[in-house]
């Protein structure tokens, strides 16, 4: 049995996230399986990286699946291409070992997050970035961003329910930077909470605006209460850049 990674682009605008669901066929795991069944005949469900939600795009998500394909590998990429809708890319795949597991061999992830900072919306922009009219202080946010770095309990910046799991994470890197009408959020680290990137954007913005001051952060990590952060900013601004392996 051969073990198959996948390196895929996708935009989530129209779909109901990574994850299959039972109840809908506009999900991205759903729509490739589909297609994994046409080539193989095999009915098999891949792993990703994690889960990416409505609405949410990914340059480079990584997911693997077990399979007694026997075809050539180009071949399974050139099928990909043809039958799968034109807004689901798989990049590239690859056989790899056959312990390799998308999921639980990831060390870490890059996250982007745009906001369309002007006043005037944008018509081409609106499915990947979020309109956010008002003046933002970036001294500030910038300040708060370097607070958030290392490791802390992120329980307070996730939507995460009650969880026996660990909500311990390490950040690496918060960066923001302006690029024409876009301010581009930038986050490295080895995992994020359930909504924890668009939870911290929402934070940040408001440090921002001057609705939160920078010290609060620090009193988030140490309450662990949700309420007591930004708002969850809204999906389609949010891209999974880069899944890091050994």
């Amino acid at each position: 049995m051969r073990n198959i990674k996948m390196t895929i682009e996708y935009d989530g605008t129209r779909y109901q996230g990574w994850q299959r669901l039972g109840n809908t066929d506009k999900t991205i795991q759903g729509k490739i399986e589909n297609i994994i069944k046409q080539l193989t005949g095999e009915t098999i469900e891949i792993v990703g990286s994690g889960r990416t939600d409505a609405g949410t795009h990914a340059l480079n998500q990584v997911a693997n699946f077990k399979t007694n394909y026997t075809g050539d590998l180009t071949e399974m990429l050139e099928f990909f291409h043809k039958y799968l809708p034109q807004d689901i890319v798989v990049k590239k795949v690859e056989e790899v070992p056959e312990r390799f597991h998308a999921r639980y061999n990831a060390k870490g992830k890059t996250y982007s997050y745009y906001l369309w900072n002007d006043p005037i919306p944008s018509a081409f922009e609106r499915h990947y970035s979020y309109h956010y009219p008002e003046t933002l202080n970036l001294d500030a946010m910038q300040k708060a961003a370097a607070l958030l770095c290392g490791t802390h309990d992120f329980a307070g910046f996730s939507a995460l329910k009650k969880t026996k799991k660990s909500t311990v994470r390490t950040i690496e890197d918060i960066r923001i930077e302006r690029e024409g009408r876009k301010l581009h959020f930038t986050f490295t680290g080895n995992g994020f909470l359930h909504k924890m990137v668009r939870i911290l954007v929402g934070t940040l913005v408001e440090i921002g605006t001057g609705q939160m001051k920078i010290d609060q952060i620090n009193t988030i990590f140490e309450h662990k209460v949700r309420s007591e952060a930004g708002e969850t900013m809204p999906a389609q601004g949010l891209f999974l850049d880069f899944v890091k392996y050994d």
